[in-house]
């Protein structure tokens, strides 16, 4: 591989207090993860992005998590990509599925982004959608006690905060993810998927 790194992790998510304890900001959670279990630091800024560099599994990786909201990540992760001197082949964005149930994982070599509005600017921004994503399903469980209640809210649910009964399931979730993510850097895409994918 040419370039600095040998791969780029992007989490994607939405910058603020707010928004950090919410399942649209697992990417993010698993980006935080996977540095601090590599004693990486993801504090420098660049491309509208916080950017840290260092080693996975003995491979040059770069950790990133755009700060321009999820629905206009594509800029900051083109932005990252040519200045680190990467390939699409060479990217691997996590993210929040809703059409997933949830904490399932699902990786992917490529793919349409399914409806998710960051994953559409990504592809947009970079042309293709030859890129691997690690897929985080998010979608609730569903209790048939719940019949009369008034209909789901999917754009408020992404953005409402983790309940505190949840905490224990997250962090697995986010631990879970991040063990994804190493797997496919040292392992590759195609043990990862036979490892992970639907478990």
């Amino acid at each position: 591989m040419s370039g600095q790194i040998d791969f780029l992790v992007v989490g994607l998510g939405n910058p603020g207090e707010e928004f950090s304890n919410t399942p649209h900001n697992l990417g993010f959670m698993v980006v935080d993860f996977l540095a601090s279990g590599n004693s990486i630091r993801v504090s420098r800024k660049e491309n509208q992005s916080y950017v840290g560099l260092g080693t996975i599994r003995n491979m040059r990786v770069g950790i990133a998590q755009p700060q321009t909201y999820m629905n206009l990540s594509g800029a900051a992760v083109k932005g990252l990509l040519e200045r680190y001197e990467v390939g699409p082949e060479q990217l691997i964005l996590v993210y929040d599925e809703l059409a997933l149930p949830w904490q399932l994982i699902r990786i992917r070599r490529n793919g349409s982004s399914a409806g998710h509005n960051g994953v559409k600017s990504v592809i947009a921004s970079l042309g293709t959608d030859e890129f691997v994503r690690v897929r985080l399903g998010i979608k609730p469980v569903v209790d048939e006690a719940d019949a009369g209640r008034p209909v789901f809210n999917a754009a408020k649910y992404v953005l409402a905060p983790f309940r505190r009964a949840q905490k224990q399931e997250v962090e697995e979730f986010v631990a879970r993810s991040s063990a994804a993510v190493e797997s496919i850097i040292a392992d590759g895409v195609e043990k990862s998927m036979t490892i992970f994918n639907g478990k």
